[in-house]
């Protein structure tokens, strides 16, 4: 695959991602309870890890 690919790959990915992230943070304004809220912080710390794993490999790719 070439360079080129694997940045518009990346990007797609980054942007379902952050895609994600705007859900998320949406249904946890919405959400009331602990377990819900634990459950959704949860989900948004992974998505923000996956994130910035996803941008550093960009970054790496693009030199």
């Amino acid at each position: 695959m070439s360079d080129a690919a694997t940045l518009v790959e990346l990007d797609e990915r980054i942007a379902a991602i952050r895609e994600n992230l705007r859900e998320l943070i949406e249904q946890a304004a919405g959400f009331s309870g602990a377990e819900d809220e634990t459950f959704t912080a949860d989900r948004i710390a992974e998505q923000e890890a996956r994130l910035a794993s996803l941008l550093k490999e960009r970054e790496v790719l693009a030199g």
